[in-house]
């Protein structure tokens, strides 16, 4: 009875001592992030209002930048930022290179097959067409058979491609695709209406021969912050942080702060997590 007694207590403190380990443990991105006691953000600096680098202070700015330092303050670490382009943000973030994305990605079903996203998405934006002024093109149709600049991986280039009947033209990164724009290689360079808008009221001189052409937005989807595919912990705490900086208002100021628009997202987002 003793033994019995002995390997019942035996057998008990195993299965505490794993229900314990279990809930210690995180997936492993969490953990890692504990463990280093650091957020490794990637983040694409191609512009305001969601990332750049100013020119005077040589610091790391824009609505990306403070979403990331609120993320890490979140989870009681520091910041640190890799910076990423279209065509590697990806692979940067299956080979743990950083622990997340908050790289100008929207939601699609191709890329959810791929990574996991936290389902609170920070913004719903969509793309809109730069071309030379008196050019034809007045509308989306009108590109049909045109020439269209746009980042390599961009989730215009499906419905540009299929639905209009442009001829697309990849480059690595927005500034490429703008530099090409103005060398005469496309009719029109497609990119995030809020990059785009902000770009031309900051550089009037530099773009004075150009104009937005379309009147509405292409495709506009929600922008999310990528993880690893299978990083449920990870996913769930940054959904929790992303839940309360909606519902205290901080993502509208922060989209005030960098001339982001305050879209009707942003305010239905706001009222749906007030008081979390």
């Amino acid at each position: 009875m003793k033994l019995f007694r002995l390997a019942a207590a035996a057998s008990l403190a195993a299965l505490m001592s794993g229900a314990i380990a279990g809930t210690a443990q995180a997936d492993a991105t969490l953990d890692r992030i504990k463990q280093r006691g650091s957020l490794i953000a990637g983040v694409i600096l191609s512009g305001a209002p969601f990332g750049y680098v100013d020119a005077k202070s040589q610091e790391q700015k824009g609505f990306n930048i403070d979403l990331a330092t609120e993320l890490a303050r979140g989870l009681g670490v520091k910041l640190e930022t890799v910076t990423v382009t279209p065509p590697n943000r990806v692979q940067f973030l299956q080979q743990g290179k950083v622990d997340l994305l908050i790289a100008n990605m929207s939601w699609t079903e191709e890329r959810a097959e791929m990574l996991d996203f936290v389902p609170t998405a920070f913004e719903r934006s969509g793309g809109i067409a730069l071309g030379r002024r008196g050019t034809p093109v007045k509308d989306w149709p009108d590109l049909k058979g045109r020439t269209v600049c746009l980042s390599q991986g961009a989730n215009f280039t499906k419905p540009l491609a299929e639905e209009i009947g442009a001829k697309i033209k990849g480059f690595p990164s927005q500034p490429d695709s703008l530099l090409a724009l103005k060398g005469g290689q496309c009719d029109a360079a497609v990119h995030t209406g809020a990059t785009l808008r902000v770009m031309l009221l900051d550089h009037p001189e530099d773009w004075k021969d150009y104009e937005i052409l379309t009147p509405t937005d292409l495709l506009p989807s929600l922008n999310v912050i990528w993880v690893r595919k299978g990083e449920t912990d990870a996913r769930d705490a940054l959904d929790g942080i992303m839940r309360r900086l909606h519902g205290s208002g901080w993502i509208i100021d922060a989209a005030e702060r960098n001339r982001l628009a305050v879209t009707p997202y942003f305010l239905e987002t706001r009222d749906a997590n007030k008081g979390r």
